[in-house]
């Protein structure tokens, strides 16, 4: 089988290999494991040094199709895209064309115009990641909204699987339920019950954008400290707001309670989620927001923000908290956990319980079944 894959991550070509975003890597070669070639339709990195958080896909025989990236968000930006819309446009046809399987990942400016030539392909099997916010409710950019569209109406994309996160009410038949697995079976191990009565260590793991709030997880900490609890936060990922938060840390005097990692490997972060009590995670849009899974799975107890499926992945508050994004409401949680030890251990049990369902063997054989 010959895959073709049309995303709008950006990839970095070294020599043979190809590296990318190591999440969307490690999951891209769950899929190409059972196809004999691969063609990646992607925009190409102008940086050269790879990261520690991008990895390279495991496949011999892979071609990448190199587009132009292109944004939506200003007028002028709007205007410049009409330039190179068309070229991608016919790029995007002829790979399609080209392929067994058309794999479409959504939401994005290449996932929109893969959306609308797709189209023109309705007796080629197809599968679609819609890896953003699928909440019919959500206020979310048109760009978004259309590709939803899109890819519901069962008269516009035929023969295709959509696969999103969470269970939504009244939706066509062609879009499936689905997740997103970080770790294998044998990776699951015993983790030691955290004590409350000791220090109580938060954890950040994400982007420093203001879509991420990491500003307020800062801001959750400095309190707690404040109202003389031993905590300590430790964040990991850089971002526009790194200096920020770094500045105001040294300004504020919170470097023994708030502690900056920056990018860090796989592992590394692993640890942290093995050895904290909460992840403090308050974003604005997510679609399966990993680092709750994670945390999960890990006995790290996620206090999250009502976004996306992470009321159904908490269990509607069974399996760790749903707040809003205010800093009192947060501590208050915390500190009822803190007061109630019994009501955490059991969260946490739930949480760990649920989440360890979602391994890497069970979305590949989920992955195996859809090819």
């Amino acid at each position: 089988m010959k895959f073709g894959i049309i995303t709008h991550t950006c990839h970095k070509v070294k020599g043979k290999e190809i590296f990318a975003y190591e999440p969307y890597v490690r999951e891209m070669n769950l899929w190409i494991k059972y196809v004999d070639k691969i063609v990646i339709l992607a925009p190409k990195s102008k940086e050269k040094e790879v990261s520690k958080i991008e990895s390279t896909y495991n496949h011999s025989k892979i071609e990448f199709v190199e587009v132009s990236s292109f944004n939506l968000s200003t007028i002028k930006n709007s205007l410049l895209s009409l330039l190179v819309i068309p070229k991608i446009c016919i790029q995007i046809y002829k790979v399609m064309k080209s392929v067994d399987h058309i794999h479409l990942r959504c939401p994005g400016n290449i996932g929109l115009l893969g959306c609308f030539v797709q189209i023109f392909f309705p007796s080629k099997p197809k599968t679609v990641k819609y890896a953003g916010n699928w909440d019919p409710k959500s206020r979310q950019p048109l760009s978004y909204k259309f590709q939803k569209w899109i890819l519901s109406n069962t008269f516009l994309t035929k023969n295709c699987k959509v696969l999103v996160y969470g269970e939504w009410k009244n939706q066509s038949k062609n879009i499936i339920p689905f997740f997103t697995a970080s770790y294998s079976e044998n990776e699951i191990t015993d983790i030691r019950t955290k004590n409350l009565k000791s220090k109580i260590k938060l954890l950040f793991v994400g982007n420093f954008s203001k879509g991420k709030q990491p500003f307020l997880t800062v801001k959750v900490a400095e309190k707690l400290a404040n109202k003389g609890f031993d905590v300590q936060l430790n964040m990991f990922g850089d971002g526009v707001e790194y200096n920020l938060i770094e500045n105001y840390i040294t300004e504020k005097k919170l470097n023994k309670n708030v502690i900056l990692h920056g990018n860090q490997s796989k592992d590394i972060v692993k640890k942290a989620f093995q050895e904290s009590h909460f992840l403090v995670f308050i974003s604005k849009s997510e679609g399966w927001p990993k680092v709750v899974a994670e945390a999960m799975f890990w006995s790290c107890l996620p206090i999250s923000s009502k976004v996306s499926c992470v009321p159904y992945m908490l269990g509607y508050g069974e399996r760790g908290s749903v707040v809003n994004k205010s800093t009192t409401q947060i501590i208050f949680e915390l500190e009822k956990y803190i007061s109630q030890e019994n009501i955490y251990l059991k969260k946490v049990t739930k949480a760990k319980k649920w989440s360890q369902q979602f391994t890497l063997e069970k979305f590949e054989k989920e992955i195996k079944n859809l090819l």
